[in-house]
């Protein structure tokens, strides 16, 4: 495999300078081999970390700034911030002049001061520009109670502060599922509609689906996809995890019938409001891909009519309150939002002007929403600045009660975890946290994954990984404001990318994904940290740790009471499929993800035949079939050994006769296949949605655009190839027998 990487190892004092700072020098392929990361990689990861030393530094220009990294540490009395574990030895590290004396202390959240006890620890003196610097170390109290304290350093007349993060030494919150497992759904909210519905799924069809899935099927939780939100105003970006932020929701999924101030609305407002609701439900039953900006341009429309209408005593103090709760990041996201409209509306006036000086060029239909209202050329942009930015702060506010009631909903009908939740593993480089969080971002590098396989050049997501350094400058506070978000409304949490709290991927930005290299973070910040949030809400973690990763890494995830992922077609043993009771029973089990196709599809080859129509397939397609069928025997033989297909037409199919053609009813299969699942250990064990229905088309093809394939826009559908609602899924047998 060919590597743009250096075909001997960097030495000091580069590779040293490396190492203090998280950058990889070299790493081991998924072949197994060391590949040793090329001099210009790392000094391009590093002047994205703030430590430009230019294209061609001496020794002695890279010892400077690996001296200057040191002193600045030495130079702090305390630590940007302190992560502990509850009822484990923590030592903090502080700095002073040589031969002064220290005290260190604790402020709990509750006003109480605790003591901190200085603890063994000698090390030589570092002198530090004038000045001869010291280093001590205080104990932190083992027994300080979970949450975010102050830890202070008085040091003569120098005070100083940071905060001090007691984590759990493990999440409890998974104990339960352990001693007796759940079972649930996961779904691409897009995708599944109700009669009701716009044309796209939204928080009022995701409390149908749990409630359904409760009553019918039995469901302790749904798990969707990340709901975070895309561009303000059409055209928007159709995957969900290539989002503007993070921390809010995309207010595609608001139903606006249901907003309290609806019914104020004055009759002609209602009347097509209601009229622009009935001609997208007829979406509800098409096949067809699903097309965002329209239905997205439609919805704004309604909502900024319900915007208008004023809000009550009671609910404008309940507004307010949320927004005092949510503080300066709202307020962030909603100017960002403000400032990319009020654009998008400048230029929509010159289109419309460009068009209507051509005599040719062809104007709107009288039904067809504008995908955003126009700029006019006298308008007061200072006063429809202020506008548009409470619109999107009160729009956010609806996203998030209609979300809240949607977890209401589901925890009412039984469920005992409810709605979980995704977390994508970055944003748009282009997009509100890219822009708001800037500082404690690395803009100049790009997350992605390391050649393999099957990407033999790698990928290359596009997104600016979190500077480690400053976000610990931060207190972590971008990353814990975040994960607060959204666990407000969640029962769980599915982290994507989980391994990407140890390293990430990165490569200087618009370069080959193939001069790349590791960034490596404090995971024991990191994940103590969602760990924290996590059994401060009382939610579940799962961590989606496929791909190429170190061996401890699951273990310590484990450790921290964090649940793994198994995916039924990945997990082996040699070259066998693994028995079920070799699985982990901290993890949640399912037989396919978002990234393969449906079951049914997967049977009969639908991610061989599709990556060989898009050009993506590098090896011969006879051959990947054929290894690839003979994979699915083996997996069909373990099933079979387990009795999961006793008593039905695949009890006695001929393993060695097997092709594609002449499977046995492939409803049986997947039912089986789940049967399986539900002998392992597995505390969470989910099925897909799109199998319970027969559903075949592939939401996702990793590696393309929109141009070579219509991802995240397919509809569930069942084998037949016809649109499925929510109020249809009763009617499958297989929803029912999950």
């Amino acid at each position: 495999m060919t590597q743009a990487a250096s075909n001997s190892p960097i030495t000091s004092p580069l590779a040293d300078l490396a190492r203090d700072v998280g950058v990889g020098v070299s790493y081991h392929s998924t072949e197994g081999e060391l590949v040793h990361v090329s001099r210009e990689t790392i000094l391009k990861v590093l002047a994205a970390l703030g430590i430009d030393l230019g294209e061609n530094p001496s020794d002695a220009d890279i010892e400077r700034a690996r001296r200057a990294w040191a002193d600045k540490q030495w130079s702090r009395l305390l630590p940007p911030v302190v992560v502990a574990r509850r009822g484990e030895f923590k030592r903090v590290l502080v700095h002073v002049p040589h031969g002064s004396s220290v005290n260190v202390s604790v402020e709990l959240s509750t006003g109480a001061v605790w003591p901190c006890a200085q603890a063994h620890h000698l090390v030589e003196p570092r002198q530090v520009g004038d000045q001869l610097m010291g280093e001590a170390a205080f104990a932190i109290p083992e027994d300080l109670p979970l949450g975010w304290h102050r830890l202070k350093a008085v040091n003569g007349e120098r005070v100083a502060e940071c905060d001090l993060a007691i984590t759990p030494n493990r999440l409890s919150t998974a104990d339960k599922y352990v001693e007796k497992p759940a079972h649930g759904v996961m779904a691409q909210l897009y995708s599944v509609r109700s009669r009701r519905s716009w044309g796209i799924g939204d928080f009022a069809t995701l409390g149908d689906l749990a409630q359904v899935s409760a009553q019918h099927a039995g469901s302790d939780f749904v798990l969707i996809n990340p709901l975070h939100a895309a561009e303000p105003v059409p055209p928007v970006e159709d995957s969900p995890y290539l989002p503007t932020t993070r921390r809010y929701v995309n207010p595609i999924y608001a139903r606006p019938e249901l907003i309290d101030e609806f019914g104020y609305l004055d009759k002609d407002e209602a009347d097509e409001a209601r009229q622009l609701a009935a001609k997208f439900h007829e979406l509800n039953h098409s096949a067809e891909e699903i097309e965002r900006n329209p239905i997205y341009a439609a919805k704004l429309k309604v909502l900024r009519a319900v915007h208008k209408v004023p809000l009550s005593e009671a609910r404008q103090a309940e507004f307010e309150r949320w927004l005092a709760a949510e503080g300066r990041g709202i307020y962030d996201y909603a100017a960002w939002c403000t400032e990319r409209e009020l654009a998008q509306r400048k230029q929509a006036r010159e289109q419309a002007a460009a068009a209507k000086a051509d005599k040719d060029g062809a104007s709107e239909t009288a039904d067809a929403p504008e995908l955003v209202p126009p700029l006019g050329s006298h308008e007061d942009v200072d006063s429809l600045r202020e506008e548009i930015m409470h619109f999107h702060l009160w729009v956010q506010w609806i996203a998030d009660q209609q979300l809240g009631q949607a977890q209401a909903a589901a925890k009412e009908a039984g469920m005992r975890i409810g709605i979980m939740a995704d977390l994508a593993v970055g944003v748009h480089p282009g997009g509100s946290d890219a822009e708001n969080l800037a500082e404690w971002l690395a803009p100049a590098i790009s997350v992605g994954a390391p050649p393999d396989g099957f990407n033999q050049r790698g990928q290359d997501w596009s997104q600016p990984p979190w500077n480690p350094h400053k976000l610990a400058e931060a207190g972590y506070k971008p990353w814990r404001d975040m994960l607060r978000t959204i666990l407000r409304h969640a029962g769980g949490i599915r982290v994507d990318h989980v391994l990407g709290m140890f390293r990430l991927w990165v490569m200087p930005r618009m370069e080959s994904p193939i001069n790349g290299t590791y960034l490596y973070f404090d995971h024991e910040a990191m994940v103590g940290i969602l760990a924290l949030e996590a059994e401060l809400a009382g939610a579940l973690v799962v961590g989606e740790d496929l791909g190429t990763f170190e061996p401890w890494v699951q273990d310590y995830l484990a450790s921290r009471g964090v649940m793994g992922t198994s995916i039924l077609w990945f997990e082996s043993q040699g070259d066998q499929p693994k028995p079920p009771s070799a699985y982990r029973s901290l993890c949640l089990s399912s037989v396919t993800t978002h990234d393969l196709p449906p079951t049914a599809g997967y049977l009969a080859g639908e991610h061989i035949k599709l990556r060989q129509r898009l050009g993506l397939l590098l090896s011969d397609v006879d051959a990947e079939d054929k290894r690839d069928l003979e994979w699915i025997r083996k997996v069909l033989v373990a099933a079979k050994q387990e009795g999961c297909f006793a008593g039905t037409a695949a009890a006695d199919m001929d393993e060695e006769a097997l092709t594609r053609d002449n499977l046995p009813p492939i409803d049986v299969l997947v039912d089986g296949l789940h049967r399986f699942l539900d002998r392992t250990p597995s505390a969470l064990k989910c099925a897909a949605l799109v199998d319970m229905v027969g559903d075949r088309r592939t939401q996702n093809q990793p590696g393309t655009t929109h141009d070579q394939y219509p991802n995240w826009c397919i509809p569930l559908t069942n084998a037949e190839g016809e649109a499925v609602v929510v109020e249809d899924l009763p009617s499958y047998p297989s929803f029912a027998k999950s």
